[in-house]
Formats: C-alpha cells, structure tokens, sequence
C-alpha cells in the first residue's frame, strides 16, 4: 500500500488540479465523479484526472491517504478539497471559484 500511496503524494505534487474519480473526465463512471468534472469544466478549470477503477491500489490508498471513504476527491495545489457534495457546494457559495483564483488557478 505505501508504493499506491507514493504514487498518490506523486501525482497530487505533480499537477495543481488533480481529480481522483470513477472513469475519466472524458467519459465519467458515476454520477458524482461527472457532477465534479461538470464543475471544473464549466469554471475552465484544467485539472488532472486518475481512474480510480483502473487501479485497485490507488482507489483503496486515496481513501486512506485523505482519510475520506468516497471518491470523487478533488485536490487544489496540494490540499485535500472534499468529494462531490462539498466541491457542488463550495461551487454554490462562490467558494470554489475564490479558492481557485487565491491560488491563481482561475482561467483568463
């Protein structure tokens, strides 16, 4: 499990958006993971996405690396943002947007 973790912490330091998810944004696997990737997608938003169901380590690790039992799981410059309901939520409020251009990830 520590190799799938590895590849996680590599994979989060390697992309400033990066979507843990049920198939790929293309072409989603579940209803949340296509709600997350419809989100990032209408805030122009590029973002990294991993198939969980590709690979049974990674979708067990990235429910213990983040201590969250679901996926989706959107991560932001490093930091664990949340899964679905509280990604549509922030999105809601205006929080998504304000974090994603604090963190100059906001599109043009």
């Amino acid at each position: 499990m520590s190799d799938a973790l590895d590849r996680i912490r590599s994979t989060i330091d390697a992309h400033d958006v990066v979507l843990f998810m049920k198939g790929v944004s293309a072409q989603p696997q579940c209803g949340f993971s296509s709600v997350v990737v419809r989100i990032l997608d209408h805030l122009g938003v590029e973002f990294h996405d991993v198939n969980v169901l590709a690979d049974s380590e990674i979708r067990e690790g990235v429910k213990q690396f983040a201590n969250w039992p679901t996926i989706p799981q959107l991560y932001v410059k490093g930091e664990f943002i949340g899964g679905c309901d509280i990604v549509r939520e922030m999105f809601q409020t205006g929080e998504l947007q304000a974090l994603l251009e604090e963190k100059g990830l906001a599109p043009a």
